[in-house]
């Protein structure tokens, strides 16, 4: 197989149905005839979808108190492994497992690979919706995640993060209801906010979302 390189940039965010980029999701089974996985990139991104995932103000964390944070706010097993990653702009650190019986985030990061030729570094989708949602010209910053019936969900008002969250939706109507319900109780008016949507939507859910906001946007 012949690798080349360049500056570009791809993010892929995997589940435990298969993964997604370019805004479209695809089976597990395809990544290897994916033709672009078949060369390099000046960034890669690549993301996991679970819901095992907390963010701790730096003040109150400490490495050795990473997995009772954890357990305080989400159901892990003893078998967990328990990471951390730091957000300095955040003045936080997001604690997170990303033990959710799956393998393909794995083999995803061993195969597209960045300039270097080194694995990246799977994290948590919630780690990219906090970076790139912290990055949004609009005043209210909603990103949002849906799929193995989770919603990922973070919301900046001005330079202030106000939620930062994971709610059980089975479905896109329970996913919309959290959201809706969210912007209710930060007091936030989503006919002049822009909701920005990371994981692949279908045109139905698309519509469906323009109902209440003034805009969406497919990351």
């Amino acid at each position: 197989m012949q690798v080349t390189g360049s500056n570009e940039k791809i993010s892929i965010q995997v589940s435990l149905g298969g993964y997604s980029f370019n805004g479209e999701w695809h089976r597990a089974d395809s990544l290897f005839t994916t033709p672009e996985f078949q060369r390099r990139y000046g960034q890669v991104d690549v993301s996991l979808l679970t819901p095992k995932c907390t963010l701790v103000p730096q003040a109150f964390f400490s490495p050795e108190k990473a997995r009772g944070l954890l357990e305080d706010v989400c159901r892990i097993r003893e078998t967990d492994f328990v990471e951390y990653v730091e957000m300095p702009s955040l003045g936080a650190v997001l604690v997170y497992s990303l033990s959710i019986d799956e393998s393909l985030s794995k083999v995803v990061s061993q195969t597209v690979l960045p300039t270097s030729g080194n694995p990246v570094k799977v994290l948590p989708e919630m780690y990219y919706l906090l970076r790139d949602a912290s990055s949004f010209e609009e005043y209210n910053k909603i990103a949002a995640s849906w799929a193995d019936g989770w919603l990922h969900l973070v919301i900046f008002q001005g330079k202030s993060l106000m939620l930062a969250n994971c709610f059980a939706a089975a479905d896109f109507t329970t996913a919309l209801y959290h959201l809706l319900l969210c912007m209710k109780r930060l007091q936030l008016n989503p006919e002049v906010s822009t909701v920005c949507w990371r994981t692949p939507i279908d045109t139905a859910d698309e519509m469906t979302l323009y109902r209440y906001f003034k805009s969406v946007m497919q990351l």
